[in-house]
């Protein structure tokens, strides 16, 4: 990208990149019950990495 951003984009970008965080964990329990071990990111709706090629348009 380049060096300079537009503000509009830079704001896509920015409630994008706080998609990419999981669940909380205390939802773990709520969710699967007490005595289930399950990673927070399991149940998290969106999903995003930059190994994952999902290219979020600017």
């Amino acid at each position: 990208m380049t060096k300079w951003k537009r503000p509009a984009v830079k704001i896509r970008l920015a409630k994008k990149l706080g998609q990419t965080k999981w669940a909380p964990f205390w939802t773990v329990p709520k969710i699967f019950g007490k005595n289930r071990k399950v990673h927070p990111g399991r149940h998290t709706h969106i999903k995003r990495s930059w190994r994952r090629g999902s290219r979020i348009k600017p």
